[in-house]
């Protein structure tokens, strides 16, 4: 239903009904702005990606081809405003890099995520999440916090379905790592030693 109902405001915009479009900003604009918060970590800079990224969405949207959801096409659009933000920011700070996963330690690290209370582990993967690059904590959350398939995944961040699931494996091992990082105190107090 939403689906058709998404191509009817489409193809009224596209017959000239340009007030239309409103109807999918107003259905979408949560969505958008969520995404670009995720990623930007600015309100400000965040409401200027929604806002760029609806008109970007506005002006082509006679290239919408409805083989995918709407949404999917404007999560596209989406991500491809904050990774510009992101590489234009990226020039101007230097960003550090994140340490390869210890692989023995991994044992430990799943037996103290399962002593610690269910809100304790979602704020800590949330803080652990907020230490990956942007573009791997985004392609993180799109596909576990809004569950948007692999396929969905592709045409959002126009990867290969190789180098998304290979971006998705290393991030995995990365966002293991910051667990592993954070969860030391916790595997020491259990454990009695390192």
């Amino acid at each position: 239903m939403t689906i058709n109902n998404d191509q009817h405001y489409i193809n009224k915009v596209l017959d000239g009904d340009t007030n239309s479009f409103s109807f999918l900003v107003e259905r979408y604009k949560d969505m958008v702005f969520t995404l670009a918060y995720k990623v930007v970590k600015s309100r400000e800079e965040a409401e200027e990606v929604s806002q760029d990224s609806f008109i970007k969405a506005f002006r082509s949207l006679d290239k919408f081809k409805g083989d995918s959801k709407f949404s999917t096409w404007l999560y596209k659009i989406v991500y491809n405003n904050c990774m510009d933000l992101v590489k234009k920011k990226a020039r101007r700070y230097d960003t550090g890099t994140i340490d390869e996963v210890v692989e023995n330690r991994i044992q430990a690290t799943e037996s103290t995520m399962q002593m610690i209370e269910r809100k304790e582990r979602a704020e800590l993967m949330n803080a652990c999440l907020e230490e990956l690059p942007e573009d791997e904590r985004t392609i993180m959350w799109l596909f576990y916090y809004k569950e948007l398939s692999l396929k969905e995944l592709i045409e959002v961040t126009s990867l290969s379905e190789a180098n998304l699931k290979v971006k998705l494996h290393r991030t995995r091992k990365k966002l293991l790592a910051i667990v592993q990082e954070k969860l030391e105190p916790e595997i020491i107090s259990h454990y009695g030693r390192k």
